[in-house]
């Protein structure tokens, strides 16, 4: 049976543990406070960057993994696998899939196949989860690809920030639709639509854009399939687990996970920010 190695960036945000349980390979983005570069998790945690953030002059930048990074990696990986997979975030948003796709071009031994999530945090991270699962059961590389593609119509993500200066800044929102939010005090409900961040909904306050969110995973979980859900939370831990409780109650058979934005997607969002995702399970 042909061996498969697994990797995804560190805005997946899955955790440790998780990745050394299913073989998942982290390489990791960076962020830039003034002159000093970090990546992000190995180099500075997530508790750290919201710290050190309060206190810098400036927002900080963010960029994609070095190409010898992943260079490094496939070289590695490729000595005892037939196959390997790569997961990034969304190509709209950052050129790290033009860097695994580069770094694979340079590896000659290596069978790389690269994934674009279309997506960011851990929707991001359920494709390498479903990947890494696939494998594990046996399914070859191109199994495993055709099955990620086809989970793209079974995966929602949406986020709220508090300021969308941030986005703006960053240059992942569109200068008209800061303007008119920043005008209007509206807080839109965000997601990735052809690869890129926009508007969803506009609405006033947290509460409703929550509950709308509430609603359209109602719609989604209509024909009684298998979730996964995950809150994902920018430094407000407490209202994550509150908005935890509600689901699990509701959808008492769900997978409900917590996660977070790390360093270099709170670059862009800020702190305060919320975001629910899920996946219907085949």
């Amino acid at each position: 049976m042909r061996k498969t190695a697994f990797i995804t960036d560190s805005t997946a945000y899955i955790s440790e543990e998780t990745r050394q349980q299913k073989g998942i390979t982290m390489v990791p983005l960076n962020v830039t406070f003034g002159n000093e570069t970090y990546q992000e998790l190995t180099e500075l945690t997530t508790d750290d960057f919201y710290e050190k953030i309060k206190h810098a002059d400036e927002l900080p930048t963010t960029s994609q993994p070095a190409i010898g990074i992943f260079v490094e990696q496939l070289e590695q990986l490729a000595k005892d696998n037939d196959d390997i997979i790569i997961v990034t975030l969304s190509s709209g948003i950052s050129g790290t899939y033009q860097s695994a796709h580069t770094a694979a071009d340079m590896v000659e031994d290596a069978n790389v196949h690269v994934f674009d999530s279309e997506v960011s945090c851990m929707p991001q991270g359920f494709y390498a989860l479903k990947a890494a699962d696939m494998a594990q059961q046996g399914s070859s590389a191109e199994d495993i690809m055709q099955a990620l593609e086809t989970m793209r119509a079974n995966t929602r993500a949406y986020f709220m920030v508090d300021d969308l200066n941030h986005l703006h800044r960053g240059g992942r929102l569109n200068g008209a639709q800061k303007i008119v939010g920043s005008l209007l005090q509206i807080k839109p409900i965000l997601h990735f639509e052809d690869k890129v961040i926009v508007p969803y909904e506009k609405v006033r306050t947290e509460k409703k854009a929550l509950a709308r969110i509430f609603d359209l995973l109602a719609e989604d979980a209509q024909d009684d399939s298998a979730l996964d859900i995950v809150v994902i939370h920018a430094n407000r831990e407490q209202k994550a687990d509150e908005l935890i409780d509600k689901l699990k109650n509701q959808y008492p058979n769900a997978h409900v996970h917590k996660s977070y934005f790390g360093p270099v997607i709170g670059t862009h969002l800020g702190e305060g920010s919320l975001g629910i995702g899920w996946v219907k399970s085949s």
